[in-house]
């Protein structure tokens, strides 16, 4: 049987319902336990507003009433930290607050004792590299287990991974700020926790924002490119498969795609994939990823002819150096010197950066009230 991808046109004067639209074509509720919490997991690549990069606030939106209207009232939205992003400052200037004050829905933070406890795991599946980066064992968030989650990515490029979405989404949520362990083995790590995701989860479905696309070398530094499609689907392979043949790449010369795809954990090949709603057919948008500093690196260090050395860079006090020069890079030379000009323009000129100014000049938003749960 074929796996099932939607692809939609959307318009910024009727997002929620272009979304609700989307949930119902792609079959969402059935992917979902409705006994079960249904974890909303949003995407922060970099804490700044930069288009393209973070799940956007009327996708955070869009997926709480589609889940409400489906009968999913138990609701959360669970934040990571990694050393590069600052979850707090992400979640404040990207306008997600106050629409989870609006619906009631809680944050909790994977970092924060009090919210969950991060605990050893054993998993049923043979994994390909978790087991040789952690000999000590593995460990998860005990919140996960036995709930649904619903992935909130971005269509966009990568750096290390050519594409990132739903596959990718997972890091940051399962794995704790050591995950730079894996980044010389990122493919198969990815595969992995989409293993593990199959193990602890009792639903799983991914809701993928394309209004803005990032081109160029992301997740965070890219050219922002207005698209106006939105993609879901249960299959966390194949949507990542179809958002990347829509970018221009192959899905299935993408290492974590085909490698997930093999160990049936998904539709990576597009022949194998019905995609409903909009056609996509002869789509090609030219995205290639291209190189930034941090992108060059990496390549050294994590793939070159350094990475025989990365235990002492990257797990001993060292690794603070780098990710020093990476908060410098980004934050206290691209936002001021380039990013931010790239966001307000985008706001200023844009439906869908007006939109996000929207978001952030009205406590609540200004789409339809919350409708009453069933």
């Amino acid at each position: 049987m074929k796996a099932k991808v939607a692809v939609l046109s959307v318009k910024p004067e009727s997002i929620l319902e272009d979304i609700g639209e989307l949930c119902s074509l792609s079959g969402m509720a059935k992917s979902l336990d409705r006994n079960a919490t249904t974890i909303l997991k949003d995407n922060i690549s970099w804490h700044y507003p930069f288009p393209g990069a973070n799940t956007t606030p009327w996708q955070l939106e869009g997926a709480l009433v589609a889940l409400r209207d489906a009968g999913f009232s138990d609701l959360s939205c669970v934040q990571n930290k990694t050393v590069v992003t600052d979850a707090f400052k992400g979640e404040d200037l990207n306008h997600y607050l106050p629409v989870l004050r609006r619906y009631g829905v809680p944050v909790l933070y994977n970092f924060r004792e009090q919210d969950m406890k991060w605990v050893d795991y054993r998993p049923k599946t043979r994994l390909r590299v978790l087991h040789k980066v952690f000999p000590q064992g593995l460990r998860l968030p005990d919140y996960f287990f036995g709930k649904n989650i619903v992935h909130l990515p971005t269509v966009k490029c990568h750096i290390y991974t050519t594409t990132t979405g739903a596959m990718k989404n997972a890091f940051g949520g399962l794995l704790s700020t050591r995950r730079h362990y894996t980044h010389t083995w990122i493919h198969e790590t990815l595969v992995d926790l989409l293993a593990i995701q199959k193990e602890i989860h009792s639903g799983l479905f991914a809701i993928m924002d394309g209004t803005t696309a990032g081109n160029g070398p992301g997740p965070r530094t890219m050219i922002p490119v207005t698209k106006n499609v939105m993609l879901a689907s249960a299959d966390q392979v194949a949507i990542d498969a179809v958002a990347a043949k829509l970018m221009g790449f192959d899905p299935m010369s993408l290492p974590f795609i085909r490698l997930a795809h093999e160990d049936g954990l998904g539709v990576g090949d597009p022949s194998e994939i019905e995609v409903v709603g909009t056609s996509i057919a002869g789509q090609n948008w030219g995205f290639s990823v291209g190189d930034n500093a941090a992108s060059r690196v990496g390549d050294v260090m994590w793939f070159g002819p350094l990475k025989r050395f990365q235990k002492l860079f990257f797990h001993t006090p060292l690794v603070h150096a780098f990710v020093l020069g990476s908060e410098a890079y980004h934050d206290y030379y691209r936002w001021p010197r380039k990013d931010r000009a790239t966001f307000e323009s985008w706001r200023s000129s844009t439906p869908w950066g007006r939109l996000f100014a929207e978001y952030g000049e009205r406590a609540t938003p200004r789409m339809a009230e919350p409708r009453p749960e069933p």
